[in-house]
Parts: C-alpha cells; structure tokens; sequence
C-alpha cells in the first residue's frame, strides 16, 4: 500500500498556501508589490521606527532578506531610513506618507482575498480554522504571527474530538 499524500491535512495545507500566493502575489503585482513586502509595510504601520534587527525579528526571517526587501521599498518611496540620533552606526526604517496609502489598498486587496478564501465558511468555522492554523504554525515552526497565545492554550485543554465536534478526525478539515 502506498502512501497517499493527497489525503494528508499538510497536503492541503501546502496547496492552500500555494493558491493564497499566487493569488494574492498577482494582486499585490498591480500595486508594484511582491510577496512578502507588504507584510513588512504592514509591521512598520503597526510599529514605525524599528532597526533592521528588530523587522528581521519580527518577521522570523534573516537580516539579508530584509536589508533587501527594505531597500527595495525605499527606491520605491514607500519606506525611508533614518540615522539614529544616539548612534550613527544604526538606522531605523520608517514608513512613508507613500507607504501608508499603500497599506490601505494593500488591506482592501487582503480583506477581498479573505471573503473569497472563506467563502461558505460559518464564523464558528472560521475561528476554529484560525485557532488550529496557529497551532500547525506554531508546531511545525518559530511562530511569529501568533499574537493570542489563549488560542493556543485553549486548543491545548481540549481533546481534538471535543475542538473538532465529532469522532471522525479523518475528515474534520
């Protein structure tokens, strides 16, 4: 008998993700945008101001990679980095007036993706969706969207019959 990876739950995980990308990749192509700026866009609207160190950190992902995409957004206008006043030697990436327009359309674009993602999906559906996603996240590695840690001890204290509703875990999601 062999392994029958199209009925594994990763399986479909994996093609969700790769549909979202090239999905939201073509939006965000309209807007001069490639996957994975926009998030950056997004933590310095949350948090302006931050050193490379610390958006390398947040986003869980190397300085490089960010020294890249930062660069790139500041050719664009949509970021700019400042001296620091106490020390040269760091600088800080700050979102432009430009950036922060940006995020607006960068937000109607995910919300639409969003409605269509979900689209006939019950609520209650939806939050045990975003709970369980979480926690794959966070068991397959460094997490570092996770913001609710109550999601993630909630799911913790009930067994996968009593969180999925039914006896049948095979075919829950």
């Amino acid at each position: 008998m062999t392994f029958e990876h199209r009925k594994t739950i990763t399986f479909w995980l994996a093609q969700a993700a790769r549909a979202h990308r090239v999905s939201f990749g073509a939006e965000l192509s309209n807007l001069d945008l490639h996957v994975g700026q926009e998030i950056v866009l997004k933590v310095l609207s949350e948090k302006d101001g931050q050193t490379m160190g610390m958006l390398a950190s947040e986003l869980g992902v190397q300085p490089p990679t960010v020294t890249k995409t930062v660069t790139r957004l500041a050719n664009q206008g949509f970021l700019e980095r400042r001296a620091s006043s106490q020390d040269a030697r760091q600088s800080y990436v700050h979102i432009t007036e430009k950036g922060r327009l940006l995020i607006r359309q960068i937000d109607k674009k995910w919300k639409q993706l969003e409605r269509r993602a979900l689209a006939g999906i019950e609520d209650k559906d939806r939050r045990l969706l975003r709970k369980l996603l979480k926690r794959v996240e966070k068991n397959i590695g460094r997490s570092t969207l996770i913001e609710d840690e109550d999601d993630i001890e909630e799911l913790d204290n009930q067994p996968l019959i009593g969180i999925l509703g039914s006896n049948d875990t095979s075919t829950a999601l």
